[in-house]
């Protein structure tokens, strides 16, 4: 049995630039503006596009030391992207498959991101908790990113 969630989080910066900064060029920004949690990240194969790996690894003492995601869809022009769970995070010990899809909208003031989640969690696992989790943990994504964009203007235009 699948569990999903939904979070949508409202920003000041204009969706391109946020989709730019926080979606695009994650793997760059976060290891400057989230040390705490992400110490490195790569692209690990592929050239950005659709097919696309990318590494993310954590500072010790989180849950898991890395994660690798596949990006399976992208529609820059409008702000939207879909990746997969491909190795670490979980995969294999407590869940079967996750996936992320983000669109980032337009809206006055700036842009409102919206994630929804899925998982399958393997046989017997309890992810009770896990989205409210994963919910905390976009939205501190994106309020990083929203604060480093709000204090560096020039950055991703």
């Amino acid at each position: 049995m699948s569990s999903s969630y939904t979070v949508e989080i409202e920003s000041a910066v204009p969706a391109p630039r946020l989709f730019k900064a926080a979606i695009l060029d994650w793997h760059n920004l976060a290891p400057k503006i989230a040390t705490d949690k992400i110490v490195s990240a790569a692209p690990v194969e592929g050239d950005g596009n659709v097919g696309s790996i990318r590494q993310f690894n954590f500072a010790p003492g989180l849950p898991f030391s890395f994660v690798k995601e596949r990006l399976d869809f992208l529609d820059i022009e409008k702000c939207e992207a879909k990746s997969t769970l491909v190795e670490g995070g979980g995969i294999g010990v407590h869940i079967e498959s996750a996936s992320t899809h983000i669109k980032v909208e337009p809206k006055a003031g700036g842009s409102v991101v919206k994630v929804t989640g899925t998982s399958k969690p393997l046989p017997g696992v309890d992810v009770a908790g896990e989205s409210e989790k994963a919910k905390a943990a976009f939205t501190g994504l994106i309020k990083g990113c929203e604060a480093y964009l709000v204090a560096n203007p020039d950055a991703y235009n």
